[in-house]
């Protein structure tokens, strides 16, 4: 620790769902931590000691490190230029043509320039498009700043962050020798293990990741689709295929492939290839197909503009809070302009036009289970019909 500094780190972007985990796992060992946020509320409620969003093992973690005194957020963006190590998690998202935006990082470094010292260490964390760790170098080299630079890919699964971040590798890259040094040290604090890489290596790294997660699923919607238009139980395909058969290994099942990475950063590696990354393209058809294909065979067997449809989870992915780029919502959209009427729930989100989850089994004709929370295998659906792409009743997948 720098005892000259008030803070031993800040976390620019720190209160979401990125940054809080992260500042909690080095507050948890130690270090001063401030989280410099714009979201008001968000800070707020931090320094009450409760959580914006769910994250496993966060909330004693939080009332530990908050009254300790050793993580602490804020609004004010002065607090950049009182810890020696800083971490920005703002990425680059895509815009509506599927190119990445490369002004919001770019944009927000501009923004705390004048607060950056030539002593600090700025770590790069979330999501880059290949080449903008070594662009953000030479901008800042261009201002006069001799900042180190480095980008440090996160790779945690949300919702359970904080049990991975001391168990998962943590690769580290930096723009000299100084700052991959630096790199190191803060996050050797973390995990035992340190892989070193390029900048632009690390960034392909985590592209590479997620678009291997995006296309795996797909293989499965794909298969999936196949079996299912043909009557059959992909579920009983898949565990013949899987059983005792090490070669099929990670073999994911079917089921909504969303959420604010995987779809992104397949199309942010697709447009670093030119846009000839076929195979990329083909997993974001099927994917982003599946909401579509489910109506589609829906339409085949019931009426649908005689019948309401009820979709029983909103959250893009199971036992969490986060309703990012969930494909429910694209399926909501679909069935909004084909059944007499859609209900909604989810018992972690709440929505003015969201119901209960007893109330969805009362008023539909037929559910589709959207997101399967642990809260769902109590349920009684009262026997009604059930699309279960997930297999999460453990009564087939097909779609009735």
């Amino acid at each position: 620790m720098d005892r000259d500094k008030k803070y031993d780190l800040c976390i620019i972007g720190g209160c979401g769902h990125v940054g809080l985990p992260l500042g909690l796992a080095f507050a948890d060992r130690g270090q001063r931590v401030v989280l410099y946020d714009i979201n008001q509320d968000a800070v707020d409620k931090i320094n009450k000691k409760m959580l914006p969003f769910l994250e496993e093992g966060a909330p004693e973690i939080l009332t530990k490190v908050v009254n300790s005194k050793l993580l602490v957020a804020t609004t004010d963006m002065s607090v950049i230029s009182q810890a020696p190590n800083l971490i920005l998690v703002i990425g680059t998202p895509v815009d509506e043509h599927l190119n990445p935006r490369l002004h919001d990082v770019m944009g927000t470094i501009q923004q705390v320039l004048e607060y950056l010292r030539d002593d600090q260490l700025i770590v790069l964390r979330s999501t880059l498009y290949p080449g903008v760790t070594d662009r953000i170098y030479d901008y800042l080299r261009s201002q006069g700043k001799q900042t180190s630079v480095a980008f440090c890919p996160e790779r945690i699964a949300e919702g359970h962050a904080l049990k991975e971040f001391s168990s998962l590798p943590q690769i580290v890259s930096g723009c000299d020798p100084t700052s991959l040094n630096r790199a190191k040290d803060l996050f050797s604090t973390l995990s035992k293990e340190i892989v070193e890489l390029l900048p632009i290596e690390a960034e392909l790294a985590k592209l590479f990741t997620n678009t291997w997660r995006y296309i795996n699923f797909a293989i499965s919607n794909q298969f999936y689709m196949i079996a299912n238009s043909y009557g059959l139980d992909f579920y009983k395909i898949y565990d013949g295929m899987v059983e005792k058969y090490p070669r099929l290994q990670g073999f994911a099942k079917a089921g909504f492939a969303a959420g604010p990475c995987l779809f992104k950063d397949t199309m942010q590696l697709s447009a670093f290839s030119n846009n000839n990354f076929f195979m990329g393209h083909a997993a974001m058809l099927v994917n982003e197909g599946l909401p579509n294909y489910i109506v589609e065979q829906l339409k085949l067997k019931v009426v649908l503009k005689e019948k309401t449809i009820g979709i029983l989870g909103m959250a893009f992915k199971a036992n969490n809070d986060d309703p990012r780029e969930s494909l429910s919502y694209k399926l909501k959209k679909i069935l909004e302009l084909e059944a007499a009427k859609v209900v909604c729930s989810d018992v972690y989100i709440s929505a003015p036009d969201f119901i209960k989850s007893e109330e969805l089994v009362e008023q539909s004709d037929v559910i589709i289970l959207a997101t399967p929370h642990r809260e769902y295998k109590a349920i009684d659906l009262k026997d009604k019909p059930v699309v279960d792409i997930w297999n999460f009743f453990g009564k087939g997948g097909r779609t009735l």
